[in-house]
């Protein structure tokens, strides 16, 4: 295996507290140099997928063009009956970054904690704007959605920057996590959807080294790399249905290096 770099993953402290986020030195591997299963197996997998946006700062482009593009990803790389997307996310580490930016996220964590599903089946119930047009975009009733048999959540995770970034993302192979290393807690932070939910921060495995991490040097606009933060089936199953990841300092990018930009979207795949 290639090592691509060490460094520092915010682990969630002692009890899962995710405020007290402990630095653990890791391995992590060159994700381009494996032959990695896929999404289904260990949770990501990197995609040649070129979109057809043009500004990626546009959030009215990234709605109206992107969003597509993702459904229809998703619903070919899962097999789901429809798959919805209505809001984005755009992550820089730039100090001047406009107001709706988010910054990366430094905690090993996972998006969703079980009870999720409810959460999300529920936000199309009387919902309007971009929500509103996800539905007539898919053709998929809110009734629909409460009723589904299985949800899968998927995301997809854009670098929209210079390739070599301040802060690239890693993702853990989902299967060296067991589901008892995800700790919830009350997240309300995020931009998209404007909604709390319970995440999932992930405690340190011992020995430090048995989680395994990957990330994709020098990535560009037209790649994109899928995960899985959800399934209902896996969740029933008491399996890990989640994808630990995070951002990192790349020690090899000079600080005054130009920063990371990103766009994120999340995907809700309907099984009926």
């Amino acid at each position: 295996m290639t090592v691509w770099c060490r460094a520092k993953l915010g682990y969630a402290g002692a009890g899962g507290a995710a405020l007290s986020a402990a630095g653990v030195d890791v391995d992590i591997y060159d994700g381009r140099q494996e032959l990695l299963p896929g999404w289904q197996e260990c949770g990501f997998q990197i995609l040649d997928r070129p979109s057809v946006v043009e500004d990626w700062s546009d959030d009215d482009e990234i709605a109206s063009r992107h969003y597509p593009e993702a459904e229809a990803l998703c619903r070919t790389l899962t097999g789901c009956d429809f798959a919805l997307v209505s809001d984005h996310v755009r992550r820089t580490a730039e100090a001047t970054r406009p107001a709706r930016d988010q910054v990366p996220v430094r905690l090993v964590h996972s998006d969703f904690a079980p009870g999720y599903d409810a959460v999300v089946r529920s936000q199309y119930l009387q919902v309007k704007g971009r929500g509103a047009a996800a539905l007539a975009r898919s053709g998929v009733t809110a009734e629909q959605i409460m009723g589904a048999g299985r949800v899968v959540m998927m995301q997809l995770w854009r670098n929209v920057g210079p390739p070599r970034m301040d802060y690239p993302v890693a993702w853990c192979d989902c299967r060296t996590v067991s589901p008892d290393e995800g700790r919830p807690f009350r997240y309300t932070g995020y931009v998209a959807g404007g909604r709390s939910f319970d995440a999932l921060a992930i405690v340190a495995p011992e020995p430090p080294d048995r989680h395994r991490w990957y990330a994709f040097p020098d990535m560009t606009s037209a790649e994109v790399v899928a995960f899985r933060t959800y399934d209902t089936e896996l969740v029933d199953a008491g399996a890990t249905f989640f994808t630990p990841h995070s951002a990192f300092r790349d020690p090899a990018v000079d600080a005054d290096a130009a920063p990371r930009r990103s766009v994120e979207l999340r995907v809700m795949c309907v099984f009926l």
